[in-house]
């Protein structure tokens, strides 16, 4: 599969976030290949103390050495076809030093020799002191303890690779079969899995081992009305997931108002796509909304999308600093806002905050690309904001003694830096259902799925659509509307929120493929809330006259 027809695909249903290439030096493999083991723990551990001991001997004061195996496989069908089946391996070693108080890295593909691994750290070092001529003040590094020889591995419950490849290609045939026989005239499905074997080993006396698993199922159905040639699209409901083959074997879906929206724990792709279908064909002969201020209630599977863009970006340290602007600029969250500690991000009912702890979250593992134990912590406490995503090159920037075990890198060969942890709207303490929620709206609307969105380049002033629109009529849903987008910025949004459901409705939804930086890295990460509500806010009509 060449890299355009990749791109391609990958850009379905991914409501404009970039979906990269496949991890740098990628070569196709045999299904059975992916479930053969990597190196053994020991003889990782002799690699990297190899480099270590290198870059020391060259006067490297720091040295991180990863030892990297990312395995994938897509499977990828539209209609009654399959259209491709990826299987692809990709491993190899990255060293990252401070000399002369600067950075250097280097990295080697398939290092199986100790020499391999001196040689990597040698030309480290050498980067990093041909850079610090260039410095203008060294690299001041939080402190870290060692924690020994550790590991962690994803909790999941059966390994995606160990599924026969015709157990998902008739899985995948019977949703696209669902689909056409409820509506659909198209339909495209396919189940993306991945798994990173990561080794770290720092001078700092950490030796961490960690297996980390994801999977994503995503489906796109499109409905076409034979008089008028017009066409609808639903893409499906699902979140990607760090879980194993199990989300797609336990259906614990709930019906809210009659809609089916709500994957916790499983998802059933057989029941989405059987739904999305009757919604694509549907969408034709629902009312185009009519501009206005709405009240808005927005499902899990829709916000997310706004707090990855609103929330997650813009409290990235390294875009408020300005070291970032890459996809979609630096942040209006300056430090001066977090300083004055007053600084209103919103209502009282928004608390926000990161987590790479979380269990069947894509961000999830126990310790970041710096040796640094992952955790969870506040950004924005009862509507006031109160701190960023930072790694150990940023800690002392914001007046913190450690870093918060955000640091990643998408590939062995790839430096890593800071990253989005996932980020999460806290459920409300009350209880309180949807269904209440919706009960007590006078003119609103209700948005499940995300869609399109624009943001401006400090990550202020945004536009989101989603998949499916229904309007609320004095409590109740009147009916499904289409053409519809919601304008705000991030503080006037995030103020206009007057309620969150409890934790009953707390549910992830997420990106596999976030990019960041130049070159650009993409990065796994989950965003988890309960349905919120938010009063006045203005909606346009996207329809366009022809």
């Amino acid at each position: 599969m060449n890299r355009r027809h990749f791109n391609q695909l990958l850009g379905m249903g991914t409501a404009g976030i970039l979906m990269p290439p496949l991890p740098a030096f990628s070569r196709p493999v045999s299904p059975e290949m992916l479930l053969e083991p990597g190196l053994d723990v020991a003889v990782k551990k002799r690699l990297a103390d190899a480099a270590m001991n290198a870059a020391k001997s060259k006067g490297a004061t720091y040295t991180d050495v990863r030892i990297g195996r990312y395995l994938n496989q897509f499977v990828v069908t539209r209609e009654d076809k399959v259209q491709n089946i990826v299987n692809t391996e990709s491993y190899g070693v990255g060293v990252r030093v401070i000399a002369d108080g600067c950075w250097g890295f280097a990295a080697v593909v398939d290092a199986k020799s100790e020499a391999d691994l001196a040689k990597a750290a040698e030309k480290a070092v050498a980067i990093a002191k041909a850079n610090a001529k260039l410095m203008k003040q060294p690299v001041q590094l939080a402190p870290q303890k060692g924690y020994g020889e550790v590991s962690w591995k994803a909790p999941i419950q059966k390994n995606a690779f160990e599924v026969p490849i015709k157990e998902k290609v008739d899985l995948l045939l019977s949703v696209n079969n669902a689909a056409l026989k409820n509506g659909a005239n198209y339909v495209n499905s396919i189940l993306f899995m991945v798994n990173e074997q990561k080794y770290l080993a720092t001078t700092d006396g950490t030796y961490a081992d960690q297996d980390i698993h994801r999977i994503w199922p995503l489906s796109t159905v499109t409905a076409i009305d034979a008089k008028t040639g017009k066409f609808e699209t639903r893409q499906g409901l699902s979140a990607p997931v760090g879980m194993g083959y199990e989300y797609l074997q336990s259906n614990p879906a709930d019906k809210i108002t009659g809609i089916t929206t709500r994957y916790n724990k499983g998802y059933d792709m057989l029941e989405d796509i059987t739904a999305a279908a009757k919604q694509a064909r549907a969408k034709h002969a629902a009312k185009s909304v009519e501009a206005g201020k709405y009240d808005l209630v927005l499902d899990p599977s829709h916000l997310w999308l706004t707090i990855h863009e609103s929330v997650g970006h813009p409290l990235e340290l390294d875009r408020v600093l300005g070291y970032e602007a890459n996809f979609a600029g630096t942040s209006f969250a300056t430090l001066d806002k977090w300083q004055s500690k007053s600084f209103n991000y919103g209502s009282k009912q928004v608390n926000l905050f990161a987590d790479k702890t979380q269990v069947g979250s894509l961000g999830a593992v126990g310790y970041d690309d710096e040796g640094v134990q992952t955790k969870r912590w506040d950004l924005v406490k009862d509507g006031t904001l109160v701190n960023y995503q930072a790694i150990r090159d940023q800690a002392h920037i914001i007046g913190e003694n450690e870093s918060q075990g955000c640091c990643y890198a998408d590939s062995w060969s790839s430096v890593q830096f800071q990253r989005m942890a996932n980020v999460s709207l806290a459920p409300g303490k009350t209880p309180l259902s949807v269904q209440d929620m919706i009960k007590d709206v006078k003119k609103g609307i209700y948005i499940i799925g995300d869609g399109s969105f624009s943001i401006d380049q400090q990550r202020y002033n945004f536009q989101f659509g989603g998949q499916l629109y229904y309007e609320i009529k004095d409590g109740q849903i009147a009916g499904m509307l289409k053409d519809v987008a919601y304008q705000s910025n991030t503080q006037e949004f995030w103020n206009s929120c007057v309620a969150v459901c409890d934790e009953k409705d707390y549910r992830l939804g997420g990106s596999f493929f976030d990019g960041k930086g130049q070159p650009p890295q993409s990065s796994a990460v989950s965003h988890g809330s309960s349905t919120a509500r938010f009063n006045g806010v203005n909606v346009i009509n996207t329809a366009r006259k022809i």
